[in-house]
């Protein structure tokens, strides 16, 4: 039996307005698999909210069991503008995460939400080419991983946890970074793709993105951007735009998760405006493009002060590089800043 039955239903519960009692009825719901129920306890939280009542956490949380782990046609419901806005992460990266395309694509009703959803589970392996419920025409995104495309770090979403992972550490051999700053370039394209993969932990958290592009070659570019001891490893297109895709994706310490579907958009374009290929180009010339670039991890500086993407790119035929330094880190007075 739970709180609801043995103490008058879900509407003397939500008139109580106990927060953690209601919390405690949501586990109960779950565990029964009752998804009616829940749904109900979010209406009648919703709408005690609109009589002055703090329940909005409530609902919300009962949204975010729902997309997680009730069926297809529950889940799918969630994915709507607008909803989860305090959630651990966007509902649908959540229903992705967890439902299988095949689960959510006929009760998905707005075709940018069912894009989104589509990429989602494009990440976690699906091939959607020719189904027309992904709408591609949204995103401008593959509805296939292609070979050259990066390993793009996932998240793990629990009831009440988000693991939001990282592109795995590399093993690299780093080459100290000596050499005068390059003289600047105006790049505004490339500039712009790249500060709006880390928006996010910039303009919507505590931290900062710094991009220096110049006329000259990587080691240059770096110079141009930080000062003090750096160092810099050549990589693989593969791993910069992995760390594109999870810095674009990621919520930071205080910001609002956008979900990896947003990070691999976010990679695309910067893989596009760096290759100076059109939009429309067929993803294998992008990939092929990518390969005439030379791609690298900045190392040295200040450490590891949390969420960091430091990253260049140079365009040996061009004669320009690109060097990135965004971050985000917590307040000092931040609880979680001990354990970090």
């Amino acid at each position: 039996m739970t709180a609801a039955e043995g103490r008058g239903g879900l509407e003397e519960l939500v008139q109580r307005a106990d927060p953690q009692e209601l919390l405690l009825e949501v586990d109960r719901l779950v565990a029964g698999r009752d998804w009616a129920g829940l749904v109900r306890l979010r209406d009648l939280c919703d709408a005690a909210v609109e009589l002055g009542k703090q329940l909005w956490s409530v609902a919300q949380f009962a949204e975010y069991r729902l997309a997680l782990e009730a069926p297809g046609p529950y889940a799918a419901a969630m994915c709507r503008s607008g909803a989860g806005r305090f959630a651990l992460g966007p509902l649908t990266e959540v229903a992705a995460s967890t439902h299988r395309w095949a689960e959510l694509a006929d009760h998905l009703t707005e075709p940018w939400i069912a894009a989104t959803v589509a990429q989602e589970r494009v990440l976690r392996g699906e091939d959607l080419t020719g189904d027309v419920r992904a709408h591609t025409e949204e995103l401008e995104l593959p509805p296939v991983l292609h070979p050259w495309e990066p390993d793009y770090p996932l998240p793990t979403y629990r009831p009440y946890e988000l693991i939001e992972g990282g592109p795995p550490p590399l093993e690299l051999a780093h080459r100290a970074v000596d050499a005068p700053p390059a003289p600047p370039l105006e790049l505004p394209e490339l500039t712009r793709a790249l500060t709006d993969a880390a928006a996010t932990w910039a303009d919507g958290s505590n931290g900062g993105c710094h991009v220096a592009t110049v006329r000259g070659d990587a080691a240059g570019a770096v110079a141009a951007l930080v000062s003090g001891e750096t160092a810099l490893a050549p990589v693989a297109p593969a791993d910069v735009l992995a760390r594109l895709a999870w810095t674009a994706a990621s919520g930071g310490a205080y910001g609002r998760r956008a979900g990896i579907a947003a990070g691999r958009s976010a990679a695309w374009w910067v893989a596009t405006v760096a290759t100076g290929l059109p939009a429309a180009a067929a993803p294998d010339e992008l990939g092929r493009a990518l390969q005439r670039l030379r791609w690298y991890v900045i190392g040295g500086g200040e450490g590891d002060l949390g969420w960091n993407l430091r990253v260049a790119i140079a365009d040996p035929q061009g004669g320009w590089a690109v060097a990135v330094d965004a971050w985000d880190r917590l307040r000092d007075d931040d609880p979680r800043a001990a354990t970090r």
